[in-house]
């Protein structure tokens, strides 16, 4: 024999150990898998034995595949064993073996392929025409009285609509689902309801309420000239108001015409012209060259004579500034966020604040890291009394950070022993069990949770119809990850959403790259459907304008079965650019697998 088929015996042998080990390691798991329910019981098996294979370093047999030109099993996550097989047999005709390929239970590709696109029709919906990857769009309150947005919504291309439970309450989301249904139904379109549990936040306590007050200003070359007006839009009262709106009655509003002017006196004394610019229903646009205060109660007088008064506008958060070094204490009762200012007996500054869990306070120790308001403020645990942790911050902007109430607090370190369920949640299982599609579930760390929520589910009757999708946003879920795959696995359809934004902050921006291709490797591997999650087309839905980076970012969700778009007064703009990108990424990326289309140039 020579050195070739001696080199080609080996890799078969190589081949032979990997697979006796992951189907001993399937023995292992059989008791789990046999739990799973049976239209993902082969796909259970499969994410054993690809976890199994990841237990093994494969790079040299790989690199050494690669030379023959023979699948590096680089994409082989839907089908392990299938794989392995196939390359067996290729390598035993390479040396003349030419042995019947060996028939087993294992899933083929095409086979793979087609049971993950099952499963995310079955959680997600139909696809669009040209589109594989559906779009979740987050609903704003106003879903619940604007008929027309939410047409909108489901004609440029949302297939499933998300209602956060945190937001609102039982009487808008009613509304909202039968808006989505209404407009689904005219477009002859079917769009799931899916609903966010708000599980146990942990966040910053109350600030002191500021003013009723809002700014407008105009836009300003460098040399102080006005470029653009300050819009404004006078709108009648609606529970969730955008930046640029302000509330008027109805009555008043009907009284207004194209080019009418508006005088005001606002909150400094200064004296106001606004300018009608457009007139809609239960709406006005108008413009004003000068920067304006408008607070809440402030007469507007009309061009006939008569005045109306601007309704209730939101408080201006009050908020604590923290330094690098300064100390910050995080008190469990509930207190009123201030700062003690230094001097002599304190050379740092002291903030007090609250936190609105204070069943993490039992978890935490000296030395592991906080973080808040998104990473942006960061510190270390230097003292843990029963009712006061004292912080150092060691992380701020050079000018100061603002923190201010409900913002997020991140403690990667500390072993959180806290139930996914809280009783709102259950509270809302009850709601979300009889209108929902899927029931999307925050701050899973372990399998316990899982079972906790699957035995809630079952005790409103509602396991046989309700998805379940778990937000993956915590370093103990993606520990955690294969072994809560497959305590959700027992229920079907089942997803993953991978929640970026707490997920960088817990697992570090460094190594959010390589985490959530992990989570798309393993769900892959358990032919799970995975939502793309947090920011996507975040500045165009928000402001109007999307970033460079926020477009790639939206290219590379095509490895998801889904992307989700959170709320903001441009929504519509997103939904169509990620509706268009996705179309033509589809041409050349079909999931994981990379297509080749005739090059198209456009220009020289």
């Amino acid at each position: 024999m020579d050195i070739a088929s001696k080199e080609i015996e080996k890799m078969i042998d190589e081949i032979d150990d990997i697979r006796h080990h992951i189907q001993g390691t399937e023995i292992l798991f059989r008791e789990q898998i046999d739990k799973v329910h049976p239209k993902l019981r082969k796909s259970a098996a499969n994410l054993v034995h690809y976890n199994a294979l990841r237990e093994l370093d494969i790079r040299s047999l790989q690199h050494r595949l690669g030379e023959l030109n023979i699948s590096r099993l680089a994409k082989a996550e839907p089908h392990v064993d299938s794989s392995l097989s196939n390359i067996r047999h290729l390598l035993g005709l390479l040396i003349g073996k030419k042995e019947p390929q060996e028939k087993n239970d294992a899933m083929p590709r095409k086979k793979a392929l087609k049971v993950l696109r099952s499963h995310t029709k079955t959680l997600f919906g139909n696809r669009s025409p040209q589109r594989r990857v559906r779009i979740m769009v987050t609903l704003p309150t106003t879903a619940a009285f604007d008929e027309k947005m939410v047409d909108r919504m489901v004609s440029q291309g949302m297939n499933c609509a998300r209602i956060n439970c945190a937001h609102d309450d039982e009487q808008h989301w009613l509304k909202m689902i039968e808006n989505v249904k209404k407009a689904a139904k005219q477009h002859h379109r079917k769009v799931k309801i899916c609903m966010d549990l708000g599980g146990p936040k942990i966040r910053t306590g109350r600030m002191a309420q500021g003013p009723k007050v809002k700014k407008f200003k105009p836009q300003r070359d460098s040399m102080g000239r006005v470029l653009q007006p300050a819009c404004i839009e006078l709108r009648a009262p609606t529970h969730e108001l955008m930046k640029n709106q302000v509330p008027v009655p109805k009555d008043g509003l009907s009284q207004l015409h194209m080019e009418d002017s508006i005088e005001l006196v606002d909150t400094r004394g200064e004296k106001r012209q606004l300018i009608v610019t457009q007139v809609a229903e239960e709406q006005v646009q108008v413009t004003c060259p000068n920067t304006c205060y408008l607070a809440t109660g402030m007469k507007l007088h009309l061009p006939s004579g008569k005045e109306a008064v601007i309704g209730d506008l939101p408080s201006l958060q009050e908020y604590i500034t923290v330094h690098r070094s300064d100390l910050l204490e995080l008190h469990k009762k509930d207190i009123i966020g201030h700062t003690l200012v230094k001097g002599h007996s304190m050379p740092s500054a002291l903030h007090k604040i609250s936190c609105t869990l204070p069943e993490v306070f039992q978890y935490i120790k000296n030395g592991e890291r906080i973080l808040f308001d998104d990473g942006k403020i960061e510190g270390i645990i230097v003292s843990v009394q029963e009712e006061i942790i004292t912080v150092e911050i060691t992380h701020a902007d050079s000018r100061g950070s603002k923190l201010k109430a409900d913002k997020g607090i991140n403690l990667p370190d500390s072993s959180l022993s806290i139930s996914g369920l809280t009783a709102k949640d259950r509270k809302d299982l009850r709601f979300i069990a009889s209108h929902a599609d899927n029931v999307n579930f925050s701050f899973v760390n372990s399998p316990e949770d899982v079972e906790e929520l699957m035995t809630e589910i079952e005790r409103h009757g509602a396991s046989q119809r309700l998805g379940i999708v778990l937000k993956i946003e915590t370093q103990s879920a993606f520990d955690n990850l294969t072994k809560i795959l497959l305590s959700a696995m027992r229920s079907y359809p089942v997803g993953v959403m991978i929640a970026r934004g707490d997920l960088a902050i817990e697992t570090g921006w460094g190594h959010i790259a390589m985490v959530q291709n992990e989570i798309l490797a393993l769900c892959n591997a358990a032919q799970v459907p995975v939502i793309w999650a947090t920011q996507v087309l975040d500045n165009l839905a928000k402001k109007g304008i999307p970033s460079r980076s926020e477009i790639t970012d939206a290219a590379t969700a095509i490895r998801a079965e889904c992307v989700m778009l959170n709320k903001g007064p441009y929504i519509s703009r997103a939904i169509l650019l990620l509706d268009s990108i996705l179309k033509d990424m589809e041409s050349y990326q079909e999931k994981n697998v990379r297509m080749l289309p005739i090059l198209e140039k456009k220009g020289r």
